[in-house]
């Protein structure tokens, strides 16, 4: 039996900007091989798996190498799918189960806004191979409870130019490098870019997870409590956020650019 597969592009209104996730929404649990092999197979930076649980739904997120724990943008496209394809009423929000706790996600107008856990980074002396890949002298750097290091540098500018060592970065074990500085545009308060080699992803188009760490970081040097972040990879996309207690709240948008079927690819149910 075919497989549906919905391709979405997360952190736009425009596609083929932001950042591209696949959506499988199952009848039930599925094989984890499997879904690795779809996501390998689909080759995005996250595939998301769903299926109906009580009253929400399960949500597993690939990338092409490994299972992650937690994911913005595919959990963004998952709710859109959720809606835009008919699983779930427009105005009833989506509640994921997944291996970050519960998740949710409402439409705010032409918005979707996630509730996320904070994931605030604590100063520390990262690995001199991270500054080293990286090219460019730091300005912070602390570590989320994630096991990413958040690494603030001198402009927007030196955030947008890096051309980092991903072989360098890999060879220290962790789940990823953000780096972020000071907006340099109107509307916008700080960039970003997320680089996680080591979990088969050199560069993330637009990461809704490293906000969970952005949002207090800046809300601390800005005195703002709600934001909007630039993450300036190549396609580029935007994230809104809010702290809210120990949770985050991201906000961005969602498009749907491609449907189709796994052609005799039903993976067998297990748990």
């Amino acid at each position: 039996m075919a497989q549906s597969v919905i391709q979405v592009d997360a952190f736009t209104d425009r596609p083929f900007r932001g950042n591209p996730a696949a959506v499988c929404v199952l009848p039930g649990p599925a094989d984890p091989g499997w879904m690795q092999d779809v996501a390998r197979e689909m080759n995005l930076s996250e595939t998301a798996f769903l299926y109906r649980e009580g009253d929400g739904f399960r949500l597993r997120w690939f990338t092409p190498s490994v299972e992650v724990a937690l994911c913005g943008h595919a959990t963004l496209a998952s709710a859109h799918v959720l809606w835009s394809e008919g699983h779930l009423p427009s105005a009833e929000p989506a509640r994921f189960s997944t291996l970050s706790g519960p998740l949710a996600a409402e439409r705010r107008g032409d918005w979707i806004e996630l509730d996320f856990p904070r994931a605030a980074a604590a100063e520390t002396d990262a690995p001199p191979e991270i500054v080293t890949a990286l090219g460019a002298p730091a300005v912070w750097i602390g570590a989320d409870p994630d096991r990413r290091y958040l690494v603030e540098l001198d402009s927007a500018a030196t955030v947008r130019d890096l051309e980092p060592d991903f072989a360098r970065m890999a060879s220290v074990p962790n789940h990823g490098v953000i780096v972020t500085a000071r907006a340099d545009a109107p509307g916008v308060d700080f960039v970003s870019r997320f680089f996680a080699p080591n979990i088969g992803i050199d560069e993330d188009p637009v990461t809704g997870s490293a906000h969970c760490a952005l949002a207090p970081y800046w809300a601390e040097r800005l005195g703002r409590t709600e934001l909007t972040g630039h993450q300036v990879s190549a396609r580029g996309g935007v994230v809104r956020v809010a702290l809210a207690g120990e949770r985050v709240k991201l906000q961005g948008q969602a498009v749907t650019v491609l449907r189709g079927e796994l052609v005799g690819a039903a993976g067998a149910a297990t748990r």
